[in-house]
Parts: structure tokens; sequence; C-alpha cells
């Protein structure tokens, strides 16, 4: 027995004692597999992990020595119950005894519940505080604001109106006094002469020309009929605006019964359409593209009455391409030879309404309500937009804000502003700006599954203080209609939306704004933040930017627009309030505040696995999230060349931007299928296989960087160089078959 435990000691020696020296040389790939492991991405709290891992190794491997020596020599019980005692508490002496290669703090063993993970499964997620760009200081820009007085002490009564009409502003529309704009252009509209009105969002620019159109169909002799066709026409570029300024409309005819509104537009059964026209609309409510489809394919629409052309957000309308859709309506009005009033109206005037207001006036009066120039001064039309493009005016009690954030923290940037408003404030309505509709329909399912869950009740119940909705131009136009009445009027809810909803909508009590993807110009973000504080209300606006966009803020300084900076350590810091994002440690709120700025990141890279775990879930969530991001790159490809040293795709780090949809890496050939013009494609492929160029050897170390494709990559590169050279194989080979 002496003698098998001797061989016992001696076989056991070498592997506990003398591991450390039994080494051999390294290779250059194996240094490279390291360097590898070492950038790997790490949580914020895995040194923890880490160390709590080789702990356990050390107190298995003092375990085992341990029981060797009980084989070795037999105890009293007295000794066995001591040393089992030390067992059980972890005794610091026992491992202390167990001579290993390096000296490492022993703590003992954590219970699961101490870790607050509430049951999450560990997963490693790159930090998404490391590797960022810095910060720069936002500085304040001081600008003389454009102000416009939204209401005056006039009222209706002044107009010399119908008395039907004047009660119906008052009882049904609950208006008193006008508004500026509408105190302006009203006698302008009701005098015969063509105007182009430029006004703040939210100043009442649908009724300013509505009532001067309702005055004069309702005075009409002989009376007007159903059957006498359109007599006013109302183009409005977006379906939701056409149905808002329909229903304006019937408001504003009730007590004109015999003078019959309607609405052509998108979506909508055509064969519906054509029946209604047949039997006659009055007040033509209509989006460009479904009007011109209508005047090519409809024999029952005719123009040969039309007395008024309002152009309601022209130069929107210009901007989606309508410019020839514009022209065909043009001629089919001009065709009938009879005069009438034409009114161009928006916020924001551009250069290029130049051209459509010198083809569809005669000597227009130009409207511009602002503090110093309010009063109604008659210009030519090439003059007006350029004299009034240079400074926009916003709503008076909008508080606008910026937030800088890098693009791997952007998505639990939005996710921690969302609860702080909707969960942790009563009342709050968001409007989301989103870039494209992959995007929306991406976010909207990835906060519906991880936001909207509450660990408390059962998996099928939702909370109830995050409702969100979606409107976006590829979704049905019953969808859409849906959408717009329910947000309409619910109290409390988030839409998320791409800029089919910054024109002319009139969404009730929206308290925030927010852009998450930058607009496309100046103008359009007026558009954006002028779906809240409406009519002298009371709104805010946010605008995230990553630190290569701070440009932008200069741009909207040229406007006269100022922004006050909102920390992006003040919004994740909501995340100490949920306590489903607790991290792997306890806080103590008497703390410092470098523990409590650590609990933060945790806490947001808990949000951040979360949803990473979520869309690599399965392949379809994966694949969305892949489709959203090709999305968003294209997006950013198209601003215009005035704003590409602000917003430029090189500028774009493609791993940290695809961190923001909840990849963990960016795809692979992400920046080839943008940089490429794929109507060009095919030229370059025959290019390059007529060159022949020899491939290029590469070592075994740029082999391994070249598999490196993680967040410290950019990926912009496009495809992999082993992909290219398998796609110039298959080329040679098709040559010699041809050959």
């Amino acid at each position: 027995m002496a003698e098998d435990m001797l061989m016992l000691n001696i076989s056991s020696a070498p592997v506990t004692f003398h591991r450390k020296t039994d080494r051999r040389p390294v290779s250059a790939t194996e240094k490279w597999a390291q360097k590898r492991q070492e950038s790997k991405r790490k949580a914020v709290f895995e040194p923890q992990e880490s160390s709590a891992s080789k702990q356990r190794k050390i107190n298995q491997t003092g375990q085992q020595h341990t029981h060797k020596q009980k084989l070795q020599t037999p105890k009293s019980p007295s000794q066995r119950s001591n040393n089992r005692d030390a067992e059980e508490n972890g005794d610091q002496s026992e491992i202390s005894a167990v001579k290993s290669p390096s000296k490492v703090k022993a703590f003992p063993k954590k219970a699961p519940e101490e870790h607050g993970d509430h049951g999450r499964p560990f997963i490693k997620t790159s930090s998404l505080f490391r590797n960022n760009p810095e910060i720069p200081d936002v500085l304040s820009h001081t600008v003389n604001l454009v102000k416009e007085k939204v209401f005056t002490s006039n009222t209706f009564e002044e107009l010399n109106l119908h008395p039907h009409l004047v009660a119906t502003l008052h009882k049904v529309l609950n208006l008193t006094s006008m508004t500026s704009v509408q105190k302006q252009t009203i006698p302008v509209l009701m005098s015969g002469k063509d105007a182009v009105v430029r006004s703040q969002t939210g100043s009442g620019k649908t009724l300013a020309y509505g009532i001067p159109v309702v005055q004069f169909l309702q005075a009409m002799q002989p009376k007007v009929k159903r059957s006498d066709g359109p007599l006013a026409i109302v183009i409005v570029p977006t379906r939701e605006l056409a149905l808002q300024s329909f229903q304006m409309f019937q408001k504003l005819l009730r007590p004109f019964t015999w003078i019959v509104p309607g609405v052509l537009m998108g979506g909508e059964k055509r064969k519906a359409e054509k029946a209604r026209l047949r039997k006659g609309i009055n007040v033509l409510i209509s989006t460009p593209g479904r009007l011109v489809d209508h005047i090519k394919n409809t024999l029952s629409i005719a123009f040969s009455a039309v007395r008024w052309l309002i152009l309601d957000e022209a130069d929107r309308t210009l901007d989606l391409g309508f410019e020839k859709d514009l022209t065909v309506i043009l001629n089919a009005l001009n065709a009938t030879g009879l005069a009438r009033q034409n009114v161009l109206l928006s916020a924001t005037l551009t250069e290029g309404l130049s051209r459509l207001a010198s083809i569809s006036m005669k000597e227009p009066v130009s409207i511009h309500v602002s503090e110093g120039s309010g009063e109604t001064v008659e210009a030519c039309p090439q003059a007006a937009p350029q004299a009034l493009s240079d400074s926009y005016a916003v709503p008076e009690r909008l508080q606008q804000h910026v937030v800088v954030v890098p693009s791997k923290l952007h998505l639990v940037c939005l996710a921690a502003f969302i609860l702080a408003k909707c969960k942790f404030e009563p009342r709050q309505k968001l409007v989301i700006f989103i870039s494209s509709c992959e995007a929306v329909e991406f976010l909207l399912t990835l906060f519906t599954a991880v936001l909207c869950e509450n660990p408390n009740t059962t998996s099928t119940k939702r909370s109830s203080y995050l409702n969100f909705y979606r409107l976006h131009g590829n979704m049905r136009q019953e969808d859409r209609t849906e959408v717009f009445q329910e947000f309409s009027q619910c109290k409390t809810g988030i839409l998320l939306c791409t800029d089919v909803a910054a024109r002319g909508l009139d969404l009730p009590q929206v308290t925030w704004i927010v852009q998450y993807n930058p607009p496309i110009s100046a103008a359009e973000y007026v558009h954006r933040v002028g779906r809240t504080a409406r009519i002298g209300a009371q709104g805010s606006s946010l605008l995230f930017l990553t630190p290569s966009e701070t440009a932008f803020l200069d741009v909207l300084a040229n406007h006269n627009i100022s922004l006050s900076e909102m920390k992006m350590e003040d919004v994740l810091a909501t995340l100490m309030k949920d306590e489903r994002f607790k991290g792997r440690g306890k806080w103590d709120s008497k703390r410092s505040a470098a523990a409590f700025e650590q609990e933060v990141r945790e806490r947001a890279t808990v949000l951040q696995t979360d949803f990473e775990n979520y869309v690599h879930a399965n392949n379809e969530s994966l694949q969305t999230a892949k489709s959203a991001l090709q999305s968003f790159l294209r997006a950013y490809t198209t601003y215009p060349s005035s704003l590409k040293h602000v917003f430029h795709i090189r500028n774009l780090h493609l791993g940290h931007a695809a961190k923001s949809f909840g990849l963990r890496d960016a795809p692979q050939g992400l920046g080839s299928s943008i940089t490429t013009n794929p109507a060009n494609s095919k030229d370059s492929k025959k290019g390059k296989d007529k060159a022949k160029r020899p491939p290029k050897k590469i070592t075994s170390k740029e082999r391994v960087s070249n598999l490196m494709r993680s967040e410290y990559l950019s990926g912009i590169e496009g495809e992999s160089k082993s992909k290219k050279k398998r796609k110039k194989k298959k080329g040679q080979a098709e040559e010699e078959e041809s050959a």
C-alpha cells in the first residue's frame, strides 16, 4: 500500500508543480491568435467573471490536493470534522497550502441571486464604451431667432364671412380669433389675388386657404351643383395630409351641404374613386400621382369649371419628384382657358418653387409672417423664395435639444430615452423619425419584444406604458389610415415613422419629436419639429448626432436655429430606475460618482445584450436586422452634396453602426454593396476579367488578420480577399471552358 501511495505522489507532482515550466516555442500563427483573443470584445463586468473562474480552478486544485493527503495519512475523527468545516467555509489556509504558479487573491463563491441577473444567461458582448470617438464640446450658437406671433386679437367676424361659416368656426373648430398667417392671407385671397404663403408649422395655414375657398363657393350664383365637377383643387404631397385636409373641409362645409368635398390618393380602389368622380366632387383634395392617373385614365374627370388651385407643402411636392406630375396637372388646367386663383403654401420656400410660381402664377403676393416683416409685401416669384430661405421660423415655445452619441450607443440611448419619457413620466407622446421603412419595422419589433416585457407578469401580458405605432410608405393604405387615427386619439404612445409624417400632419398633444436619424436639410428639420408645439402649445425636440456629424449644428445656425445640448450620460442614467437591466453587482446609492457611472455602463451593456440576444435568436430576426442596416446605409448615401462634408458614408464606422442594429459584427461585403453602383457592376467585372491580374500571395499573419472582422474594423473595405479570389478562379474556369 505504501508503494502505491509513493507512485501516486510521484505521478501527481509534475502535473501540480512543474506545469508552468513545460513549454514549447510559440509560432507566428499562435501569436496572432493570442492578439485576436486579447482584442476580443468583453463585457464591462467580465474581469470579475474571469477572476472568479480562476479562483474556482484553484479551489478545485486545492481540493484535489487535500483529497490525496487524506488518502495518504489516516486522521482522527476530530481532524476529519475540522477539515470538513474548513472545506465548507472556504478556509484560506487550505488554499494557501497549494503551490500555484501565481498568487491569486481568494474570494468566497457568491450565490447566484447576488449577481442580480434575474436568471439571464451570461453571453459575451462587446463593450459599448471602448474604442468610441471622443465626443466634442457642443457650443451653443448665438443666433437671432425668427419669431412669429401666432395669435392675434382679431376675430373672424371682421372678415365679412357668412354667418354660418363663422358659427362653424366657433362651435365645431372652437376658434374665436385668427392667427397671424390667417389675418394676412384670408383678405388677400378673398380679393382674388395669387399668393405665396410662408409661415411656421402649426400656424393654421390650412384654414388660411380653406376659409376663402368655402366663402367663395357658397356665394357663387347660380348655386353650386355636384354635377359641376371640381371647382377647387388642393394638391398635397402625402396621403395622410390629404386625409387630414379632407376632414378639415368636411367640417367647414357642414352648413353648406350642396358643396361636396372628395379625396383621391394612392392605395384606394380606382373603381370607387371613378364612381365618386362621375357623381361629382366640388372640392377635390388629391396627391399628385393619383390625380395624374385619373387625368390619363378617367374620362369623367373634367377641369372646365376649376377656379382654385392650392399647392400645400409645395416644396415637399417638388422634393419627392412630382415636378413632372405637376406639369401634367397644370397643362390639363390651362387647356380650359378659365382664370383661376393659385396659392402656394409652406413653412419653408425653396428655390425650386420659383420656377413653379413663374409657370402657374400671375403677379403673386408674397406673404411672410415674422416679427419685423409681418406686413404683406408684393414681390416677383423669382425673388420671393430666395429672399425668405435664409432663416426659418420655429414655434416660440419649442425647446430644441441635441445629444451627441457614438454609433454603438445609439440603440440603447434611444431605448433609455423612451423609457424615461413613457414609463417614468405621465402622458407623453413621442414621434421618432427614422430614415427608412425597414428600420422602422425592425425597431418596432425589437422594442416591442425587449422593452415591453414585464418579468413580474405572464409572458402574454404586455406593459401598458409603452404603446408603439408605426407609419411609413410601404404600409397598406388601410393600415396607414388606422394608425394615423389611433395615434391622433391616444393619450400616450410612441410613433416610429419616416418623413411621410413630417409634413402638415396635425397630431394632437405630441410632447417630444425625436430625430433618431438626422434630416436631409435644415428645411426638413423645421418640418419635423413642427409636429409639436402647434398653435401656441409647448413641445420639445431631440436630435441624435454622432461625433462626426456635429458640423450639422453649424448648418442649422446659418438658418437661425440654435439647439441646447443634452448629455448622453443623463439619458442613460434613466436605466438606474429600471431593475430589469440591473448589473451583476449590488448597487449602493451612497457610493461614489465613479461607481454610479460604472453601474450605468453595466446596465447599458445588459440592455444591449438583451437586444443582441433577441436579434441573434433566430435567422429571421437576424436577416431583418441586416436588411434594416443596409437600408439605413443606403439612406445615408442620399444626403445632398451641400451636406456631404457632414454626412458621408466614409465617415461611418460600419462595425459600430451594426451594433446600433443589435448585430455583433458588420455583415461581410457591406461596403461593396453600398459604394458600388449596381448599374455598372457588370462592366466593372468584365474589366477585371480582361485585366487578369495575378493573385497576390498573403502571409499567414495577413490571413489571420483578415479573419478578424469585429467592431474594431469599419467594414467599408467590402468583400474579403478570399471571396474575391474565389470569384476570380471561377471566372478563369469559365474562360477556359469557352475556349
